[in-house]
């Protein structure tokens, strides 16, 4: 009862001032759609990836259902779009989407927490704004920051069970560093690419801007920038690193795979690294495609609840 006067509450913030077209009888509203920006963080441990499907549950397919509710708008109108299509079990930080609706908003606050009180516990919307029609979530990217870490100690903290992948061979992080420079430029990684379900055929060569290892206690913080990334391929080379971290392979091998242009040669010296250590952490544009759209709302990064001080009485 309370989350359907609140939502309610929330249509009354529409602004239901829309253009119109003259007709011979009269006049009709001009469909004019209003473009949003989310900025969205979520535990994929319980997601079968960000991409839509119904069963079992994705984070694309959770928020849609949330944005159902607060907009009482249709799927095929909200026409919900992510970034980046991250895979069952990986996280995010900095997931970034875009949706549409026919009517504009006098402030993002109210849908913002209506948004967050609808969404399961993991998954938070951490920021909504107005987009300009040039903006789109996926191709306005200019490159994605994505870290993996590693738990490398001969006991795994339970606190990190879920965020962390657990390695007791002990890890020699400065040769690990030596051969993630290999990848950093522009290359062919075709071997460091799985197969993927997806009918569009992916360009094969990607820029990769920086490649770090960061060692942090017991902690190892894989960081990498690229313009974009091959499916599966932070994990296979995050597969690769962790093999030479183990002294077991030269780093040299990494130029040698990448030549190869070939993912069964990868599949010789490493597996796939499992997925919960990774997480997207930030999508980055141009200045340019983030500017908002002429009067349009404030954007809305969540409020803080407040007690109203009572007046003590004089006596």
């Amino acid at each position: 009862m309370v989350r359907n006067c609140f939502l309610s509450l929330l249509g009354s913030q529409l602004n239901s001032f829309a253009p119109v077209e003259e007709l011979e009888h009269g006049v009709k509203p001009i469909q004019q759609d209003y473009k949003w920006r989310l900025v969205l963080a979520y535990d994929g441990t319980q997601y079968a990836g960000w991409q839509y499907q119904q069963s079992p549950p994705t984070v694309q397919c959770t928020v849609e259902k949330a944005l159902m509710k607060a907009t009482k708008l249709e799927r095929k109108d909200l026409r919900l779009v992510g970034a980046s299509r991250t895979d069952t079990g990986v996280h995010a930080w900095g997931q970034v989407a875009h949706f549409f609706t026919p009517v504009n908003y006098e402030n993002l606050q109210d849908i913002h927490a209506a948004l967050n009180g609808l969404l399961p516990t993991d998954i938070r919307v951490r920021e909504i704004s107005p987009a300009s029609a040039e903006f789109h979530a996926r191709f306005s990217a200019k490159s994605k920051i994505y870290h993996y870490k590693i738990y490398n100690d001969t006991i795994m903290d339970p606190f990190q069970r879920h965020f962390a992948y657990h390695s007791v061979y002990k890890l020699n992080s400065a040769v690990m560093q030596e051969a993630a420079k290999y990848f950093v430029g522009k290359h062919d990684f075709s071997a460091f690419a799985n197969a993927s379900h997806n009918d569009r055929v992916p360009d094969p060569v990607k820029h990769i801007f920086r490649f770090d290892v960061k060692e942090m206690g017991a902690l190892l913080q894989v960081e990498v920038e690229g313009s974009g990334f091959l499916y599966r391929q932070v994990r296979n080379m995050v597969a690769l690193l962790l093999q030479i971290g183990k002294e077991a392979i030269p780093p040299e091998i990494v130029p040698h795979i990448l030549a190869s242009k070939d993912r069964k040669e990868l599949a010789k010296y490493s597996l796939l690294a499992p997925p919960h250590g990774l997480c997207l952490v930030s999508i980055n544009y141009d200045e340019s495609h983030l500017l908002p759209p002429p009067d349009s709302p404030a954007n809305s990064f969540g409020r803080h609840h407040t007690i109203r001080k009572c007046k003590v009485p004089f006596y």
